[in-house]
This record gives structure tokens, sequence and C-alpha cells, in this order.
């Protein structure tokens, strides 16, 4: 998650450096919805969209983010390791199925339930990150798949470094945690119920409360 809300916050600060801009939407191919409905739909003042969308306009002039270009803004916070795979698992949380693009009301969407929203919207975004094939279960494959690809993007910064078998290691012990019925399946509840009684993982969640 961690990755995601670092491009957000890059979006807003290049937003701030425009001073003087006018919240305007005049791009080639997209129009945004006005200003007002997306405050009324989100949990971010009409302020912070402004910003937000200053950045978002330069990245992505034409409104609209494929996964290759996901892909490219997402790597350049992490130059020490390889990103393309978890943001090709952040990608599928957020585009939109009959387009397979991001725009900015998806973007801002998903973001004000991760960031501002209630325990349970964030931890649904976080099942929905490790369910990959979207059937309503974890498998302890496709958690070993995420987890590998956040090691990857992590790369030398990861403190111990680590090996080919760290992943595993690491979802093994966590998996079998979580699945306290041993059907080797996780469920959206047995995440939300493991999560609740793990004091250290709902800071972490809270720390995600940020005002922008």
């Amino acid at each position: 998650m961690q990755g995601t809300f670092t491009l957000v916050q890059e979006w807003y600060l290049v937003g701030l450096h425009e001073e003087n801009d006018e919240f305007t939407f005049h791009i080639t191919r997209y129009r945004p919805e006005e200003l007002q409905k997306l405050a009324s739909k989100t949990k971010f003042t009409r302020k912070e969209i402004q910003l937000m969308y200053r950045g978002f306009k330069q990245e992505c002039p034409t409104g609209m983010v494929d996964e290759d270009s996901f892909k490219h803004i997402f790597s350049q916070f992490f130059p020490l390791g390889d990103a393309t795979n978890y943001a090709h698992y952040v990608f599928n949380t957020i585009k939109q199925k009959h387009t397979g693009k991001i725009s900015f009301e998806d973007f801002l969407n998903i973001l004000s339930k991760v960031s501002r929203g209630s325990v349970n919207e964030k931890l649904q975004w976080v099942f929905n990150l490790y369910d990959l094939n979207g059937d309503g279960l974890i498998t302890k494959a496709e958690m070993v798949d995420v987890v590998s690809s956040i090691y990857e993007m992590l790369g030398r910064a990861t403190q111990p470094p680590v090996d080919e078998s760290s992943p595993k290691e690491h979802v093994e012990k966590i998996f079998n945690m979580i699945d306290t019925n041993k059907d080797g399946v996780i469920t959206i509840d047995e995440l939300i119920k493991w999560c609740s009684r793990d004091e250290t993982f709902l800071k972490s969640l809270e720390t995600l409360d940020t005002v922008l």
C-alpha cells in the first residue's frame, strides 16, 4: 500500500508548486466529473482534489492511465528494486473493467476508501489486492505471488537481505494464523477477524489516515 500513497503524495506536491493554476479539466481525451461532485463522493476536500489533479494531469495529460504508464510511474519511487509485478496487482484493483485503464475518478475513489475509509473498507482493498483471480478467496499461492512482488519492489532496500525462500517462509507463518478453519483459503471475514486482533496492523492502517 505504501507505494500507492507515495505516488499520490508526489502528485499532490506537484500540485502545490502550481500556485496560480485554475482547476480546469481541459485535456485531450477525457473529462472528469466536476469538482463538487468529486468532493461529495469522496472524503477529500475541494482543495485537496485540486492539488492532486494538478499533479495527476502532469503525469497523465490524457486523463487516463494504462497499465504500462502506471508501472512506469510506480517504478520511479522504487529505484532499488523491480516494482513491475506489484504495480500490476495494484493496477488491477483500480482499473475499469471495460477500458482496462484508470481515470482520475477511479484513483480518487479508491484512495478515499483506503486512506480515509473505515477499517473494513481498507481491509477490503487489501483483500482484493491478494485475491488475484477475484473469486472471493485468497489462496496460499496468491499470497506468495503478492508478497514476492513486494520483496522484488523493495529490492536492495530490504533489511535484512532476503533470498528466494523468504516470501514463502513469511507467507507460511502468516497464512496459517489467518486461516483459522484450516481449509487452505482465507476469506474476507477471516482476514478482518485476524487483523482486528493485531494492534500493530491496526495502527499501520491508522497511519493511512493522512491529511494530504
